[in-house]
């Protein structure tokens, strides 16, 4: 993702605010307020001539611009103004938190409308989320920072806390996850307890091995996995409900049981590993009913599909899984297309239609 292009784009909003405070400083709080709205009412006009579209962030800003510094000349108490970077902000913090702590994106959608070109893959979007999280930290905490200035600080104090700070903070949060970025991708890190995969062919047959993360930087490293469909004898589907904090998918639900074969391990010992671990299923018979290959923006695949009728002895007993419950076919075909389930699952419930249902 192309950072300076989404600064490029956010950084607009906050001009009439930095526009007040230089011609205040130098010719009083009405001509600053004229003058910001004039570069408010400009910006729109160029934005909505040059893009084909209506900023509401600029709109927003150059309204509360206005609204505050006029309450503030009437009561003639500048307290009132002072405060407007602040709720800006603290706003602008609601988002973030919204963005980086639940499924609505706010930030992304944004980025997505803003910059149609540019596509996250899952990975990228989890990166982006931490980003998230710590530019709510640092914003939060300046957010603080300008409530203090408005009414304990000097007038030079609250303009530059307010105004060009913000701007440093934005930038060295940025370039903080810009180096991080750089020295990840030059200087791979693997753990000496990290698990090994084995790489292998489209047929099965093991060609090598690597450890995890190198499966999962986008390199089509093709590794072995199993998956276990279990059914109950109404033939209704057990699922289970990815937890949040997943990398991939967080929080949609997927097949019974799904993980990586280790380098060295069998696949029927994978198969029951995975399957005690996941949902506390031991004791059970399955079957293999299609082998295929599935490929992601972050990894690649080979996936031996099992399905059970043993289901039992079933218990959630780790965060591996959020919960798990049998579906019915009416209720999985109703909920197709609706990211609710993971697309590998509802890419192999077409298969599991044609070979068992």
């Amino acid at each position: 993702m192309n950072k300076s292009e989404l600064l490029k784009k956010l950084l607009p909003g906050f001009i009439p605010l930095f526009v007040f405070i230089a011609i205040d400083g130098i010719w009083g709080t009405r001509a600053g307020l004229i003058a910001a709205l004039f570069i408010g009412v400009g910006e729109m006009g160029w934005i909505r001539i040059k893009e084909k579209r209506f900023d509401l962030f600029v709109l927003f800003d150059t309204g509360l611009l206005v609204v505050l510094g006029s309450v503030s000349i009437w009561l003639d108490n500048d307290i009132f103004f002072k405060l407007k970077p602040g709720l800006v902000e603290f706003i602008l913090c609601a988002i973030l938190a919204v963005s980086a702590f639940s499924k609505l994106n706010i930030i992304g959608l944004m980025t997505q409308r803003y910059m149609k070109d540019i596509e996250l893959n899952e990975l990228q979007i989890a990166q982006f989320r931490k980003t998230l999280k710590l530019m709510l930290f640092v914003f939060f905490a300046h957010t603080i920072l300008v409530f203090y200035a408005a009414f304990y600080m000097s007038d030079a104090a609250w303009a530059f806390i307010s105004g060009g700070l913000f701007y440093i903070l934005f930038g060295v949060v940025f370039a903080f996850e810009f180096i991080k970025q750089r020295l990840n991708s030059r200087k791979p890190v693997i753990q000496e307890d990290e698990e090994w995969l084995p790489i292998v062919n489209e047929q099965g047959g093991i060609i090598g091995k690597a450890p995890r993360s190198a499966c999962h930087r986008g390199e089509k490293l093709l590794h072995p996995v199993v998956h276990l469909h279990v059914l109950n004898h109404q033939k209704h589907v057990y699922l289970q409900k990815r937890p949040l904090n997943k990398l991939v998918q967080p929080g949609k639900w997927d097949t019974a049981v799904g993980g990586h074969i280790s380098a060295g391990e069998t696949l029927e010992n994978a198969l029951k590993r995975e399957a005690w671990e996941e949902i506390g299923l031991h004791d059970f018979s399955a079957r293999l009913v299609k082998t295929y290959r599935w490929d992601s923006p972050i990894e690649s695949e080979l996936v031996y599909v099992f399905v059970s009728h043993d289901f039992k002895s079933i218990h959630l007993h780790s965060d591996e899984v959020e919960e798990g419950r049998f579906w019915t076919l009416k209720q999985i075909d109703a909920n197709i297309g609706k990211d609710l389930f993971t697309p590998n699952f509802e890419y192999e419930y077409q298969l599991l239609k044609k070979e068992i249902f």
